[in-house]
């Protein structure tokens, strides 16, 4: 089975956001994307509309970038349809925010999207399907050639803890604390073809696998295969889809500065002859389930003798060696961010503190994801008492000053 690449020319970036639409008086899941996507259309046309998008679930909206030369001009982009966006929905009383579950909304209530692709997916997965009320971001990366493709691809499979513990936002599961960081990761991974790539040397033998999994019916086209990393030939990129959904645009940047650099310097590697080092299959296993345990506080196994590393130690030293790629791509500010999630701690962990302060109670949880997307950055240290029962009349203002990363330390 032949399957043309379109090779990109630059390590260009493309951003997918899955954005949760909530109730602002009951801060439940509210299914209102098919209203709101109809009214952006009217509102902006056709082309401009096609940047947001429906998904599985009538909750959820998908903001998606254009192909983009440098993070900033992804993350600008991004921020251009959620505004738009979140005007409509603010108009119905509804919020956006983004984590990888819904701290409370239970999937039984949800109304899954009127489409064929979707009824064709739940009809074959039935209860697997139906429970993916999960959300995350997906960011692609260009690669030159196919013949990269596929030795980038098992290269960043090194590479899933950092990125996974980065995002994890989604220790909450129909109101209950999982015990986990990322319980999104594991939702997701139980259908068939989701999970760890298998590792395939070349694009011919990509190809050749896709071939056999379409012809036993297994799949229907390639769309269906949903790798934590897994090349796009229709787009010429890889895409990495390991990461939970991130509640700010601050840190949808970071992961996206951190995925360019690793995606161009392997671009280049490969251009000077180096073969790019595959890990075991068994070890990423290993150190995914870690990272979705623990997020940020995870130890890592380094090798095959069972050494093990703090990821945050693991992702500190790797923003260092990636800070020249940075300059490079005009994206260091971005990737010193990522520094910034690793001194604060990640989603999960502010989402717990939340809850923490409030007793157990899961609404502030909420509220403070709302307030979080509205502002941009993660909010650190804000009181749990306070409840947004309506739309914010404008951008969420610290009282105390704002580090450079953009980081609210004090509510």
């Amino acid at each position: 089975m032949r399957i043309p690449f379109s090779s990109s020319t630059s390590s260009s970036l493309g951003i997918e956001w899955e954005l949760q639409l909530v109730d602002y008086q009951s801060r439940q899941l509210r299914g209102d994307a098919a209203v709101i996507l109809d009214e952006l259309r009217a509102k902006v046309g056709e082309r401009e509309a096609a940047k947001a998008k429906h998904e599985l679930f009538d909750s959820t909206i998908e903001v998606i970038t254009g192909v983009c030369g440098s993070v900033g001009e992804a993350t600008t982009d991004l921020a251009g349809t959620i505004s738009v966006l979140r005007d409509l929905a603010e108009r119905r009383g509804v919020g956006l925010m983004c984590s990888g579950t819904h701290p409370i909304s239970d999937y039984a209530s949800q109304r899954i999207t009127e489409d064929e692709r979707y009824a064709t997916l739940v009809s074959q997965m039935q209860w697997m399907a139906r429970r993916l009320l999960i959300f995350g971001v997906h960011v692609h990366v260009g690669v030159r050639s196919p013949d990269k493709a596929m030795p980038i691809v098992n290269a960043l499979m090194a590479y899933i803890p950092h990125f996974l513990a980065l995002s994890a936002s989604s220790p909450y599961w129909l109101g209950d604390d999982t015990g986990l960081a990322s319980s999104r990761s594991q939702v997701f991974a139980s259908l068939p073809t989701a999970g760890l790539p298998y590792p395939l040397d070349d694009w011919p033998g990509f190809e050749a696998f896709m071939g056999t999994l379409i012809a036993s019916g297994t799949i229907e086209t390639i769309r269906e295969i949903w790798w934590d990393i897994r090349p796009h030939p229709n787009f010429g990129t890889v895409e990495l889809r390991i990461c939970d959904g991130l509640p700010t645009l601050m840190e949808v940047g970071a992961v996206a500065a951190l995925a360019q650099c690793l995606v161009d310097r392997m671009n280049t590697q490969i251009d000077r002859g180096y073969r790019l080092p595959a890990p075991k299959r068994w070890l990423v296993q290993e150190n995914k389930w870690r990272a979705a345990r623990y997020g940020l506080d995870a130890q890592i196994m380094i090798d095959a003798q069972g050494a093990v590393r703090s990821v945050r130690d693991d992702i500190i030293d790797l923003v260092e060696d990636l800070l020249p790629v940075a300059h490079r791509l005009g994206c260091a500010g971005e990737l010193a961010d990522v520094l910034a999630i690793v001194e604060i701690g990640g989603s999960s962990t502010r989402q717990r503190e939340v809850a923490r302060r409030a007793g157990g109670d899961l609404l502030p949880v909420v509220d403070t994801l709302l307030a979080e997307m509205e502002a941009g950055h993660p909010i650190v240290d804000r009181p749990a008492a306070s409840r947004v029962t309506s739309p914010p009349s404008g951008p969420v203002s610290p009282s105390g000053p704002v580090p450079a990363s953009g980081v609210v330390l004090g509510l």
